[in-house]
């Protein structure tokens, strides 16, 4: 027992936990159980649903892959897996978190023929239709302006996911701008604020949030190891109090 626990009698109180409460609303999550590489049970859903309850949150809008190669998820399917979910929160005592999914589309050869199609894609932001969308980490789309045009003529927004993280942009911070000025958001992982991914992700995040440049903040949990990681060290950083001063959209989702 320490010198002050002895003079006071008892244990000094443990520090409150910080919030993102500020933040309503995560958009950008794999919970969605046995759909990709996230959550593979319901009973893990359930317990990084509570964690993110836990940090503040009070909405999530849950992003499952859709890749033509790999995780060929529809939207009937991830609707099905949001149901399932929805009743195992609630028969957990979480139904006080609004559950709702869209997806995170990866744009390779399959995504601009299904947008051609005129094929759903799940949206998030109400009338907004905002839609999450990743490229390589490596290779540089050769039709991004296209597909970013092809998206807004079809009545959505598009939301680029962690552009923090695509190694082809590091060095080349102008094209980021550009993607910008095309009318695409820009949304940044929580963990890239402690360099999770790499240095290279957290000076990238960094220089978007000194030039106010992101747009919404996401988790991008897949695993209990991620929220730990929020709790523990993003919540500490000299940053998250920077981005959580911009204007961000999170709270109007």
């Amino acid at each position: 027992m320490s010198f002050f626990q002895k003079l006071f009698g008892r244990e000094a109180a443990a520090p409150e936990l910080p919030s993102l409460g500020v933040l309503e609303v995560d958009m950008h999550s794999h919970l969605l159980p046995g759909l990709d590489d996230g959550a593979e049970t319901l009973e893990q859903s359930v317990d990084m649903l509570r964690e993110l309850r836990r940090l503040g949150y009070r909405k999530l809008i849950m992003t499952p892959h859709v890749m033509g190669d790999f995780y060929r998820n529809t939207p009937e399917g991830i609707r099905q897996t949001l149901q399932a979910l929805r009743q195992a929160a609630a028969a957990a005592g979480l139904d006080d978190v609004a559950l709702e999914c869209a997806a995170e589309y990866y744009l390779d050869e399959s995504f601009l023929p299904r947008l051609e199609r005129g094929e759903e894609l799940l949206s998030f932001g109400g009338e907004r239709r905002m839609v999450l969308v990743e490229t390589s980490y490596i290779n540089e789309p050769f039709n991004l302006p296209e597909i970013v045009f092809n998206l807004q003529a079809a009545g959505y927004q598009p939301v680029l996911a962690h552009p923090e993280r695509y190694t082809y942009l590091y060095g080349r911070f102008e094209e980021l701008l550009k993607i910008r000025d095309l009318g695409v958001l820009l949304q940044v992982n929580l963990n890239s604020l402690i360099g999770y991914y790499s240095a290279g992700a957290k000076r990238v995040a960094e220089k978007l949030i000194d030039a106010g440049l992101v747009d919404l903040l996401g988790t991008d949990t897949h695993n209990t190891k991620h929220l730990d990681n929020i709790r523990e060290k993003v919540l500490l950083s000299a940053y998250l109090p920077k981005v959580l001063a911009l204007p961000l959209l999170n709270s109007t989702l």
